[in-house]
This record gives structure tokens, sequence and C-alpha cells, in this order.
């Protein structure tokens, strides 16, 4: 691969207008390579990398703006806008994260898109693809011997984000990844929870690993029954540690209740009350 087919940004090959400008770094941003947040070169830099002027650089980075894909920052540089929040609006997010039901709702949506992803990915990963999945189950490993889940749950979502890309379906990538996004923020449920119960770091490591073997091998049948298996078993996890936090509130109540009434039976208490009733 030569210098040039590995730059992210490449020269505008024909008339250097700021319409192809434009074009090249919305099929990034499209293509998942460039992602909400990402901070793009100076404009010096940018200008150069593209092969073509300032001034019709700044009209590029000026249309893109009001098209809502770029934003700048006042002295700080131009980023990525925040366009995958925005799959899921706020206010459907607000009402969604305040009625339990819509966990449940949420699964079963990714169950369906995880195994789609998953059967993309297994028959058409490429060798970068693949490598990058390697890497990330390695990544996972270490996390779990290490007993870090935080960084487990990190490279959960990098994971589910790195099977998107190896789909090559920019529709699926872009809903996958505002999914994430929703879970990593805990919108739908505490993933951290999950990870507590008994075994499930394991069984969430080896649903992982059979996902990535799948891709690996090709084996879009046995790719997608590993990713449903696997939400099959985050909603059975969730339903459990609801399950077990209820319990866990239902408990301190009985014991709340228990000790008040413990304390009202004290002698003490009981002498006095006597007393009252004398006079």
């Amino acid at each position: 691969m030569s210098k040039d087919e590995t730059r992210l940004f490449s020269g505008i090959s024909h008339s250097r207008t700021a319409d192809e400008v434009v074009q090249q770094i919305e099929l990034l941003i499209l293509d998942g390579v460039l992602r909400d947040g990402d901070r793009l070169p100076g404009e010096r830099d940018l200008a150069q990398s593209l092969d073509v002027s300032r001034p019709i650089l700044r009209e590029a980075l000026k249309e893109l703006e009001a098209r809502g894909l770029l934003t700048s920052h006042h002295g700080g540089g131009t980023f990525v806008a925040d366009i995958i929040g925005q799959v899921f609006s706020k206010p459907i997010t607000d009402l969604i994260s305040r009625h339990a039901r819509a966990t449940r709702d949420y699964l079963e949506y990714r169950r369906e898109l995880e195994g789609l992803t998953a059967e993309l990915a297994a028959r058409r990963a490429s060798e970068t693809d693949k490598a990058l999945l390697a890497r990330i189950i390695e990544d996972m490993r270490r996390a779990h011997q290490s007993g870090l889940p935080e960084d487990e749950l990190a490279a959960d979502v990098e994971f589910h984000n790195a099977v998107g890309e190896a789909a090559h379906n920019i529709v699926l990538l872009h809903t996958m990844r505002a999914c994430y996004r929703l879970l990593s923020e805990g919108i739908f449920f505490n993933r951290k929870a999950v990870f507590s119960l008994p075994d499930a770091r394991e069984q969430l490591l080896a649903q992982h690993v059979a996902i990535h073997d799948a891709i690996i091998a090709g084996d879009a049948i046995a790719a997608k029954q590993a990713a449903q298996a696997h939400i099959d078993f985050v909603m059975r996890a969730v339903d459990e540690s609801v399950r077990a936090d209820e319990w866990g509130r239902v408990s301190k109540l009985r014991l709340l209740k228990r000790d008040k009434d413990n304390a009202s039976m004290r002698p003490g208490k009981a002498n006095n009350t006597k007393t009252e009733t004398a006079r």
C-alpha cells in the first residue's frame, strides 16, 4: 500500500473546488472514518493535504458547518459534530429512559440489528477489520485477567463498533453507533450491574470470542446466532439484575419496619405508655 493510500485526507485531483472538498469530508463522516468529536487538522495542514487553497478550504468548511456536520470552536479548532447523538433525539431518549419496558424493547431491537450486523461482517470483513477485532478481543482478555471491569466495558462497546464497521453498511453503522451511545450513557440499564452478576464477566467474554471466531471464519450463520445469543444473555442478565435490585429494596423496607416495631416494644417505651394511660 502506497503512502498516498494510507493518508486520511487525499489531494483533490480534479478542479479543486470547495464542493470536492465537501464531498471528501462528507464521505469520511458517512463511512464512519471520522467520528463525532474528532478534530480536523489545522487549516494550513488540511489545505496542504487536500492540495487546495486556504480560501477554498474555508468555503468548504463553512458549507459543512451549515449542513450540521462540523462545528468550530473559536480558537480551538474544527470538530466533527455530534451527528450520532441526533439519531435518537433528546426528547425521545428522555421519554424512554423513564419507562422500564423500553429496556426490553431496546434489547429486542438490538438483538435483530446485532444479528444482521454480525452476519454481514462475517461475509464482508476485510483483513484489516479482522485484525482490529482480534486486537480488541485481546484487550478484553487482558482487562478480564486484570479484573478491570471499566476496561472490559470500554472494550465491549469498541468490539461492537468494530463489528458494525466490518459489516460495511453505512446505515447499520450509524444506527448501531447511536445504540451504543445510549448504552454507554446508561440510558436503558446499568451495564455495570450486569457485569457484577455471578460469572457474567466470564460468559460475556466467551460470547464476544464466539462472535469474533465466527466472523474470522466467515461463517455468517454462526456469527448471527452468536450475536443474538449474546443479546439473549444480556436480556436475562438485565431481568435478573432488576429483580435483585427489587428484592434488595423490599428487604431494606422490611428491615426498616422491623427496627421500628422493635423500638416501639422496648421496656422504657412500654413504661412510658402505661404512665400516660394512668394519668
